[in-house]
């Protein structure tokens, strides 16, 4: 990290006579103590540096530190715990777990019916395909893992789940390690391979199961299933994760927050 002070605002430059753009202070800060999580330097859970040593770090003021931790915050990249400190948010964490799902049973919270129970049923390094590629940042025919499993709720067949992951960051997983770790899946990834999910972004329609997801799923080919397919993201929006999720909706129901 560079400890050279910074100006009041960075300019870009100009393209094809477009009026230049300014990035605030507290944005390159922002940008820079991204870089450290990106890089490792501070793993989920443990605290990052008070405001005071960030501003003498990068030789800004703590107000400008603060407001871009302010950010980092609102987009729960790091969690602030009242007389502790600034600590990297993780999947780890209880009220965290399940922000990324989404199926809630009808009859009361995710967190009542309690945690899924997961059988996987396959697990390998395989070459990517043309669209797992591109969903991935990868070439067609790069390395990735390939997992399948399915999510039962009170022994109930309910998700059947398509994962994708880059072979490089995710080299060595097997079915066991997927099958076993007993905390969110995305926090075995945190703590086995270093990545973070931060964010992630879905598209959903309604589809009919093939043969086989029906076989899965237990249920005939013609019950009406929710598609789900979500590309995961690391820190600087790099893509570590595709997955495609067939739900069934019966006892279920997918819920958003929109704000």
């Amino acid at each position: 990290m560079s400890s050279q002070p910074f100006a009041a605002d960075a300019i870009a430059p100009m393209q094809g006579g477009a009026t230049p753009a300014f990035s605030p202070l507290y944005q390159q800060i922002k940008g820079l103590i991204l870089q450290s999580l990106q890089q490792g330097e501070w793993k989920p859970g443990e605290a990052i540096p008070s405001e005071m040593d960030l501003a003498a770090r990068f030789r800004v003021s703590q107000g400008t530190v603060r407001k871009a931790i302010d950010e980092l915050a609102a987009e729960n990249l790091v969690m602030r715990r009242q007389g502790k400190g600034t600590f990297v948010a993780t999947h780890a964490e209880q009220h965290v777990q399940y922000r990324f799902l989404k199926l809630q049973p009808d009859s009361g919270d995710a967190r009542v019916e309690g945690p899924a129970q997961r059988r996987v049923i396959d697990c390998r390094r395989v070459r990517a395909s043309a669209d797992v590629a591109r969903a991935l940042a990868l070439r067609t025919g790069d390395p990735v893992m390939q997992a399948r499993r399915i999510l039962s709720f009170a022994g109930v067949p309910t998700i059947l789940e398509d994962i994708w992951l880059p072979g490089q960051a995710f080299k060595g997983l097997t079915a066991t390690q997927l099958a076993d770790y007993q905390g969110p899946t995305y926090a075995m990834f945190e703590l086995d391979f270093g990545v973070r999910m931060v964010r992630a972004e879905e598209k959903i329609r309604a589809v009919l199961p093939d043969e086989e997801q029906a076989l899965l799923l237990s249920i005939t080919p013609v019950t009406p299933l929710l598609s789900v397919e979500r590309i995961a993201y690391t820190y600087n929006d790099a893509p570590m994760e595709l997955r495609r999720g067939l739900y069934l909706t019966d006892t279920h129901h997918y819920r958003n927050e929109l704000s």
